[in-house]
């Protein structure tokens, strides 16, 4: 195994780590993004601190008795250990190389980590495509420039798959008769475009973003320059900005319909907002929910024609038409209050409620980029028809880019095109 890194089985645990005086152990599992996504970070802290902390692996999958007492319910799970004894942060998922550095620093000590760090030497990496974002889009354009034998490094703050992989269900992605469930369809298109041999570097941080010389510092020491850009970091959910909406966030207050339905079986919802999302997560949440309550802003709503009919016929989903929030309240574990306002009146209510999830659209993913970026008046990028920005050599596709609809095809297309273009001047 590469590092200085030892793989054990549940036999081992007691001397390899817990008899150990600092010690960290992933518990990996095979065919898993996320812990590929670690293995590289793994490593090569590994050959920094490796002289002072024991770094081990362990298969999950293969030492379950161990890992549930532990427990470890996911993969990768990074546990951090002092004198035997459990210490600092359980790190899970999309694992940042700084969350790991720092539980590391705490078990050497800042003085001692400072030496070690001293090791870190910039690494520099050059290719034809830096790729930012591994959404449809992004992942798109990878294929295409994967397939045409072009170097191809795409880098993605979080794990690959964009906001689709937080959607329940796609129904209308061509290819598929049945509806996908969302990260299952963004999985298929990451390992595709694994499969044509471009290289991914998924949850990692990224600053110094330099579009003119085309490069871009990642973790912070990996500096990385290309011929051609292309900006694919897709949008987030907009948020409202009302009082009790950032305290409550996470808890109480959710973006993500797929991510924490679960958690409000046989409970009580409101749902703000009245277009697609709103409507499809909505009907989501009705399989947990015994009732939801969707506060809409206008007299009608704006989703599809086919979601309002299921959602007028689900008898769990009531609406307060013409209304908007005021403000978020918590009362307790889950007790939620939302305070509205009646367009029409004026007049405020209290709705009380265990749960709320906000879906009132998006906004692109911009932070951290240059400002002369060509932007419209909402700040998505302006592009010309084969998605080249206004800085040469930089291209834009997907969900943040200027378009009059945003769909998952719509974020392929652009991707397709893009990649397509680039192909034509680099070969």
């Amino acid at each position: 195994m590469a590092g200085k890194i030892k793989e054990i089985q549940a036999s081992g645990f007691e001397k390899e780590v817990l008899g150990k005086s600092r010690a960290v152990v992933d518990f990996y599992s095979t065919e898993c993004p996320p812990c590929e996504a670690l293995a590289s970070k793994y490593e090569s802290l590994s050959m920094i601190y490796g002289d002072d902390i024991s770094f081990v692996k362990i298969f999950r999958q293969g030492n379950r008795e161990l890992a549930e007492s532990l427990g470890v319910t996911s993969s990768p799970t990074l546990l951090f250990y002092e004198n035997g004894k459990p210490v600092g942060d359980r790190l899970t998922g999309g694992i940042k190389r700084s969350a790991i550095m720092k539980n590391l620093d705490r078990l050497t000590g800042e003085e001692r980590a400072a030496e070690l760090k001293k090791d870190i030497k910039p690494v520099y990496t050059q290719t034809d495509v830096l790729i930012f974002g591994g959404g449809p889009a992004g992942l798109t354009a990878a294929i295409y420039l994967g397939q045409a034998h072009i170097d191809t490094i795409l880098v993605d703050t979080a794990l690959p798959g964009g906001y689709v992989s937080t959607t329940h269900q796609v129904s209308n992605y061509p290819g598929f008769i049945e509806a996908q469930p969302g990260f299952m369809l963004a999985h298929y298109m990451s390992e595709q475009a694994k499969s044509t041999g471009i290289k991914l570097r998924a949850a990692v941080e990224v600053s110094n973003i330099n579009l003119e010389k085309k490069s871009v510092l990642v973790d912070g020491y990996k500096t990385i320059t290309a011929k051609k850009m292309i900006i694919a970091t897709g949008s987030s959910p907009r948020p409202l900005n009302l009082p009790g909406e950032k305290e409550y966030r996470g808890n109480g207050i959710s973006y993500c319909a797929t991510c924490d339905a679960k958690y409000f079986e046989n409970r009580e919802v409101i749902v703000i907002g009245g277009g697609n999302s709103a409507i499809e997560e909505a009907l989501f949440i009705s399989r947990f929910a015994k009732k939801i309550t969707i506060i809409h802003q206008f007299a009608e709503l704006q989703a599809n024609k086919q979601a309002q009919e299921q959602a007028f016929a689900d008898k769990k989903i009531e609406f307060m038409f013409e209304h908007e929030p005021r403000e978020f309240i918590r009362h307790g574990t889950m007790d939620m209050e939302v305070i509205a306002e009646n367009l029409k009146t004026g007049e405020r209510k209290s709705v009380r409620t265990n749960g709320i999830f906000v879906f009132v659209g998006f906004i692109p993913n911009l932070a951290g980029f240059p400002d002369n970026l060509g932007k419209d008046r909402w700040g998505y990028l302006v592009t010309d028809d084969e998605m080249q920005t206004n800085i040469p050599g930089v291209y834009a596709v997907g969900d943040l880019r200027t378009k009059s609809y945003r769909q998952i095809t719509t974020a392929v297309a652009d991707g397709t095109i893009a990649a397509i273009s680039i192909s034509k001047e680099l070969t």
